[in-house]
């Protein structure tokens, strides 16, 4: 039986582990949607869901999804911060906050801002996305600026 200092340990590990997961996702959208990255964070019945922007579940579809997505967006800077992480066992639940320039290659320059709804699951060792929840509450043009063009 693990002791209460390991638990805790291994508590911190893996919230660490779930970060770096978002790191590697953020990563993975500014490498240019990168469809040849992203499934690999999955688990294999993930679920990716984004507002306006679609929903696939599964590598083959999150892939097909993000190939969409290189042909929509030309820039992207994905900031995130206020991670929120909560454990279960090999099962976890996160919440992030995003602010971030896009350039969409029909629209032009636009400010986005969600809030990440997230549900991971430990597969062999690894942090996984089980469900990745974009939730819009900002999508403006850039020079018009969002007061004028609320979504939430």
């Amino acid at each position: 039986m693990a002791s209460d200092l390991e638990r805790r340990i291994t508590e911190l590990e893996d919230i660490e582990a779930i970060k770096q997961l978002k790191a590697t996702y953020c990563d993975i959208c500014d490498d240019d949607h990168n469809p040849e990255r992203i499934w690999r964070i999955f688990a294999e019945d993930g679920i990716w869901e984004g507002g306006g922007f679609g929903q696939a579940k599964g590598h083959e579809a999150i892939r097909k999804l993000f190939q969409k997505f290189q042909q929509m967006i030309s820039f992207s800077q994905h900031n995130v911060f206020n991670p929120r992480i909560t454990l279960d066992g090999n099962r976890a639940h996160g919440t992030w906050y995003l602010v971030g320039p896009f350039t969409f290659r029909e629209g032009g320059m636009r400010w986005i801002a969600c809030r990440y709804e997230d549900d991971y699951v430990k597969i062999n060792g690894e942090w996984k996305y089980q469900h990745l929840r974009a939730i819009i509450r900002i999508n403006a043009p850039y020079k018009e600026g969002w007061a004028e063009h609320p979504v939430a």
